[in-house]
């Protein structure tokens, strides 16, 4: 990605992907009552029980319209903020046929 200037994004970041954050930010805010960073290991601090990562994943698959299933649900995709940023455009990218690439396209 470039910026306006033309110059490269040296984040690395799309305006999609840095959206997917900021939602995700806030649904973690709003549910478990802690500020969180994009790369914190949500796992390491106690941030997150079995049961609220299955709310996770159920938030994740409606709000995004993917289906999070299989391989999909280990445990490195949900330890950040960004691991959970790229499992989400991953899915919900476009494969050949215009179509999502996760199971929910196909």
């Amino acid at each position: 990605m470039t910026t306006t200037s033309g110059r490269p994004d040296s984040t690395g970041t799309t305006p999609a992907d840095d959206e997917v954050a900021e939602e995700l930010l806030g649904f973690l805010a709003a549910n478990t009552k802690t500020t969180w960073e994009r790369d914190q290991d949500l796992f390491a601090v106690g941030g997150m029980s079995s049961l609220f990562a299955m709310q996770l994943v159920v938030h994740l698959e409606k709000t995004h319209g993917i289906v999070i299933s299989g391989a999909d649900l280990m445990l490195d995709n949900f330890r950040t903020v960004d691991a959970m940023v790229r499992l989400v455009g991953r899915l919900a990218a476009p494969g050949p046929t215009g179509e999502a690439t996760g199971p929910a396209g196909g």
